[in-house]
């Protein structure tokens, strides 16, 4: 009986530990819900210009998840350049488009700002779009960005009305592919429902710092 008692007691604690710990993560950390407001985040770019999400308030904000190592990167940015085409499609309309960069400062021996800031600017790449160093990780946490690239789509009231990959093309082996991000930011100008809110995002894993 004693012992029945004992471990009761212990399985009590257990439990009031967990459920404590689960509360405290919830208010702590806002994570990142289809349909729910973007989980506001302040990052500086390369070139050292602070960015504030909710200063963009009243514009379709695109955040697209890069490292500048990864060949879908590479693709999506030298070869094909979609990301580049589909911002330019949009220019002079209300749509900020932002890339994220979260990789671990020790990749491949050493990833650092200015090695962001020439790939950005080379000449076979001209990326037209700050990119934003999140080296610790902790807004790519927030949002779950699991790939480079990895997308997201936030509506003019803040909502994130997409998230997943850029389009359908994992392998480059399409001739016409089906371009989401342009179809969501398409429905979040027009204020309308965006049809394919949530696909598999396709690409190198994102190179989390720990």
């Amino acid at each position: 009986m004693k012992k029945s008692i004992t471990f009761l007691l212990s399985l009590l604690t257990v439990v009031a530990f967990s459920s404590s710990a689960n509360a405290g993560d919830k208010h702590d950390h806002a994570h990142a819900k289809l349909g729910k407001p973007a989980p506001e985040f302040t990052l500086k770019d390369v070139e050292g210009k602070e960015h504030k999400l909710s200063d963009y308030k009243g514009k379709v904000v695109v955040l697209e998840w890069t490292c500048c190592k990864c060949p879908f990167v590479v693709r999506h940015q030298k070869q094909e350049k979609t990301m580049q085409h589909t911002y330019e499609s949009f220019k002079g309309k209300d749509v900020v488009w932002l890339a994220v960069d979260s990789t671990k400062p020790e990749h491949q021996g050493g990833y650092t700002e200015e090695t962001i800031k020439e790939w950005k600017d080379s000449d076979d790449v001209k990326l037209p779009y700050a990119v934003l160093r999140d080296a610790e990780g902790k807004v790519g946490h927030v949002y779950g960005a699991k790939t480079t690239p990895h997308m997201f789509v936030i509506d003019k009231e803040g909502k994130l009305v997409y998230s997943g990959a850029i389009d359908d093309n994992p392998h480059g082996s399409k001739k016409e592919a089906t371009n989401y991000v342009a179809d969501a930011v398409n429905a979040a100008l027009d204020g309308s429902k965006v049809e394919v809110a949530s696909t598999k995002p396709y690409g190198c894993g994102v190179k989390y710092a720990g």
